[in-house]
């Protein structure tokens, strides 16, 4: 058995005498392991780093086993995740929950096209990151088949002014109709609705609902206590990272790509 793919390096652990099993997203055949022969060694070290793009040759006897890869660097990522310890709690945190949640071998090209996209605003869109990182979250809740429903109110069906979400249905409700019942429902951040511009409240809110139908509906689907600590130390980490100013010109990420992801009307 064996293919050709190209991937995400999400991790990587040594195993026997100077080899290492690698953990890769890739496009083509899902979250995907294999061994790579002196995967430990100095030489390979600048290649095997976690966020690196690679070019994979997977190879084995059997379809189920673990196998072995050949690789090579398509893009290295490693220097740029390095200067920000904030977008690397932010790699680490998707890494690890595409790697508790994520089932090997089940192809899911958005999931890795849009891990991609968080990839590279990791490491080109300082701080605007945090923002794509709250609507990867919300993808990656679609692709475990607990999506939100952020296109109209669920109450009245209204399109505007969504302000909340409930827990109970993960659907968007307007100020209007969820005024009453605010404390019992999440917040809704008007950039995850094409509404308003991107804030700190905005990306805490964000984290906050998001991270609640993770451990509340995603862990005891997966039949995990709790998300990953990675998550948890990037929200701690997350909360201190300031924002530019409103107006300052340097917020231009493309949230209407991460819309229609997340399956939002085109305003």
């Amino acid at each position: 058995m064996d293919w050709r793919d190209e991937g995400i390096l999400l991790s990587t652990r040594p195993v026997g005498e100077g080899a290492a099993i690698l953990d890769v997203l890739t496009a083509s055949h899902g979250r995907h392991g294999g061994t790579v022969r002196g995967g430990q060694s100095a030489r390979m070290g600048a290649t095997l780093q976690p966020g690196t793009q690679l070019s994979l040759e997977w190879r084995a006897r059997l379809e189920d086993q673990l196998g072995a890869y050949r690789v090579e660097p398509l893009r290295s990522r490693a220097s740029m995740l390095m200067e920000s310890r904030e977008a690397l709690a932010a790699f680490n945190s998707m890494a690890a929950l595409v790697i508790a949640f994520v089932p090997e071998r089940e192809p899911d090209f958005e999931l890795y096209d849009a891990s991609l996209d968080l990839v590279e605003a990791l490491c080109t869109r300082p701080r605007e990151w945090l923002g794509v990182y709250v609507c990867w979250e919300a993808v990656f809740l679609s692709t475990l088949g607990f999506g939100l429903d952020l296109s109209r109110c669920a109450a009245t069906g209204i399109r505007h002014d969504l302000c909340y979400i409930s827990p109970r249905t993960g659907r968007a409700v307007s100020r209007e109709a969820g005024g009453p019942f605010a404390e019992k429902l999440l917040p809704l951040p008007p950039f995850m609705v094409g509404e308003g511009v991107l804030t700190m409240a905005g990306v805490q809110a964000g984290l906050r609902s998001v991270g609640w139908f993770l451990q509340h509906r995603v862990c005891p689907a997966m039949e995990r206590e709790s998300v990953p600590e990675a998550r948890s130390r990037l929200v701690r980490l997350a909360a201190k990272v300031d924002l530019p100013p409103r107006g300052a010109g340097t917020l231009s990420v493309d949230f209407a790509r991460w819309h229609r992801r997340m399956g939002l009307p085109q305003r």
